[in-house]
């Protein structure tokens, strides 16, 4: 049997049970490997100490600090009643601030005799407030002696290396394992051609992995970060170049509409004019379609920016040329939304076979789960037959029963909220594989663009269409000046004078079912933090008091899709002045009228959350009025970033903000392939141009060598990177 190779070694053999257990639980580290790419988050220098002043709340930290005082005192309790309770406090400076530390019980002792005024040490614990003071409690330490030979032995040269750790495991322990895997570094596989890699002036692999956990200089650190970047960015743009490549030879129906067909009848009629960005991507979507192999397009536009008009004429030119297609939208309302929408905007184009249908008609039908079994069975005949050239539905669209003619287009809307096996499913119901158009309204920067969604070319929407107006958003502090929420709802008051709309959006339902779940926390969350505001306690307190006289309605996600659609007819109807809501109105919902937006304990939404919501109003010719309902303190960061969201409508600004304040975890395709995140090095934001040279690169070398075979360590990286789930993500994205 072949011996298994250094970095696929398992911790447990390395390291013992115990601590094995530990990384693969709390950290996800299986192998050795696993444990040499567990980077530092920071380093210490042996002379400087951490900045106290600037500890976060809630977080588990590990400082550098130097003991001032520490103090014994015994207390009465209801263990120690009489007097013999003790409780240590140690205070612990670095000169900008200063820190407490307590140890109660039994556990004083050891800290009593090692912690002496002038001792220097290692702490690790979550900050908490007491008495309006930081303090740790029960912290962990590790004494910087500096002269016992292990010490010296194990915080090598000046820099200290501070682990990403949990409370299970501290970062001095995380350091201790990596100083007994480190020389196995030496067999990493370099996955950089050897070329690129002299020519950028990058460190090899090992030398970078040696460089990174045990640094001499800070421009040992420098080259290590600059040459694991490249790693990171390098082998995802494979990935991703090679599904680029792997597409272009698929075979695809070229889909051109004719002069005089159904797109040319629409064009005719549109009682406005696209704007210069909606023919240019059009144009694009055009020419993809056109070609014999099968277009990837990523559609993103702000809110409002006209995106299903593009989607639509693209529908058109498939059906001009005789095929199907098929939009996919993420929930019934949104659905029901775009059909509407849809056949609004085609008239008696819509109409095929029907008595009144124009000439080049087709039909229209919309398929949810929620349908009559009559109006169910009629849909899927008229997918079969070929009778109904476009089709808009939800999940219900994939199911095995649904037959297509001849499926020419699929389009995805809000791509972020679709399993990567969903859209796969649909792409599987083409003779051929489909076109595929993927529409996001929430504009992606482009290095995420690069990084995400490297195999679809990008179009994008950056102009709102004529007539749209402006939003003015605001920050309504309601701890600090609960007279600014009063006059919010008579802000909201005025606009149902002057004829208009609003909603208000909550983050919970708030019936039996989310009383349940809240009743689970601990009682130190209860009393840190209220449950979220409910549309349900909301609506009638609205209805009670600030907007009294006002007809107020409901909308959530657990009504019946019936009555969902029933509210949602009503109040485009204009028979409802306010909508109170939780989050299901935040994409595709259209009623011009609706001008103010008033959302609810809005520091817990993310930033393209409420950019999202936001978009829902100043959709007519009225001016539009977002409110942030927050009770966040001034400083908190909560708290800017309201004020961030209500500076700037420049959506692709926001997402920078959000990714920045998020990081990339969530965006790589966690959401849809539950992994981890591969980055640990590459910040998208920061690192365009490595994303940008690394994708140039990757697109060489898989053009001239698309199966690897003269680069056998990159396709070992690769093969690590794209573990069963992420392969499957990309092959599906």
């Amino acid at each position: 049997m072949d011996p298994v190779p250094a970095l696929d070694e398992p911790l447990k053999k390395v390291l013992g049970p115990a601590t094995a257990k530990v990384m693969a639980e709390h950290l996800g580290l299986h192998t050795v490997g696993d444990l040499l790419h567990h980077y530092p988050r920071r380093y210490e220098e042996r002379g400087q100490l951490t900045h106290l002043a600037d500890l976060p709340m809630d977080e588990h930290v590990t400082v550098v600090a130097q003991v001032a005082d520490a103090r014994l005192h015994t207390f009465a309790s209801s263990r120690a009643p009489r007097g013999k309770g003790q409780r240590l406090e140690v205070t612990i400076t670095d000169g900008s601030g200063r820190l407490q530390l307590v140890f109660f019980g039994a556990g004083v002792h050891k800290p009593h005799k090692e912690l002496l005024p002038g001792t220097r040490a290692m702490f690790a614990g979550k900050v908490s407030v007491f008495n309006r003071r930081l303090q740790l409690a029960h912290p962990a330490y590790e004494l910087l002696r500096g002269d016992a030979e292990e010490t010296v032995e194990t915080w090598a040269g000046a820099l200290i290396p501070i682990y990403p750790a949990t409370a299970k495991l501290e970062s001095w322990k995380i350091g201790k394992a990596l100083q007994t895997v480190l020389p196995s570094a030496q067999e990493a596989a370099d996955p950089l051609p050897e070329a690129l890699r002299e020519g950028r002036g990058l460190v090899t692999l090992p030398e970078a992995l040696l460089k990174i956990h045990r640094p001499h200089t800070k421009a040992d650190i420098e080259e290590a970060r600059a040459r694991l970047k490249w790693d990171e960015a390098f082998v995802l743009q494979v990935a991703l170049a090679r599904r680029r490549h792997a597409d272009a030879q698929l075979p695809a129906v070229p889909r051109r509409p004719r002069p005089d067909g159904i797109l040319a009848a629409f064009d005719g009629r549109l009682p406005f004019t696209l704007t210069e960005g909606q023919r240019k991507v059009s144009e694009e979507i055009f020419a993809d379609l056109a070609t014999d192999h099968p277009m990837h397009r990523l559609l993103q536009g702000e809110v409002g920016s006209g995106k299903t008009m593009v989607a639509l004429r693209a529908m058109l030119a498939v059906v001009d040329a005789g095929g199907q297609a098929a939009m996919l939208a993420p929930t019934e309302v949104l659905a029901q939304q775009h059909h509407r929408s849809v056949t609004e905007m085609m008239g008696d184009l819509a109409q095929g076979g029907m008595l009144g249908g124009a000439d080049d008609a087709t039909k229209v039908v919309l398929l949810t789960g929620s349908m009559g079994a009559a109006a169910r069975r009629q849909a899927l005949l008229d997918l079969a037959t070929g009778e109904a050239g476009i089709v808009i539905g939800t999940h219900a669209l994939i199911e095995d029963k649904v037959q297509f003619h001849d499926l020419g287009l699929v389009v995805v809307d809000e791509q972020h909220r679709f399993g990567v096996e969903q859209r796969d499913a649909l792409r599987g119901k083409g003779k051929q594989p489909p076109h595929l158009l993927v529409m996001t309204a929430t504009p992606i920067p482009r290095t995420v663009a690069m990084t995400v969604f490297g195999d679809l070319e990008t179009s994008v929407l950056d102009q709102l269409p004529a007539g749209r107006s402006p939003i003015a958003s605001h920050v309504v502090p309601a701890a600090d000046k609960p007279h600014f929420l009063a006059r919010a709802w008579e802000r909201v008051r005025e606009e149902v004078e002057k004829g208009h709309q609003a909603y208000v959006v909550c983050p919970r339902i708030g019936d039996e079912e989310d009383g349940a779940k809240a009743k689970k926390k601990s009682p130190e969350d209860e009393a840190e933090k209220r449950p979220p505001l409910a549309v349900l306690d909301t609506a009638e307190q609205l209805a009670r008091g600030p907007l009294a006289g006002l007809r107020v309605d409901v909308l959530h996600g657990r009504m019946p899709p019936d009555d969902k659609d029933a509210v949602m007819r009503r109040f485009a109807a204009g028979e409802v002045d306010v909508l109170v809501a939780t989050t299901v109105i935040e994409v595709g919902v259209n009623v011009p009228n609706a001008t103010a937006m008033v959302i609810m304990d809005a520091d817990r939404f993310g930033v393209s959350q409420l950019h999202q919501l936001r978009g829902r109003v100043g959709r007519g010719s009225a001016p539009g009025l977002c409110l942030l309902v927050t009770e966040m303190p001034e400083a908190s960061p909560a708290r800017q970033r309201l004020n961030a969201v209500a500076s700037t409508l420049d959506g692709f600004e926001l997402s920078r903000i959000d990714l920045e304040q998020r990081r990339e975890g969530d965006v790589l395709g966690q959401a849809q392939s539950g992994t981890r995140s591969s980055l640990r090095m590459l910040a998208v934001i920061d690192d365009e141009e490595v994303i940008a040279e690394a994708r140039e690169e990757a697109a060489r070398i898989v053009a001239s060598d698309p199966d690897l075979e003269r680069l056998p360590a990159l396709r070992t990286a690769l093969d690590a990177l794209l573990d069963e789930e992420r392969e499957q993500y990309l092959e599906k994205g």
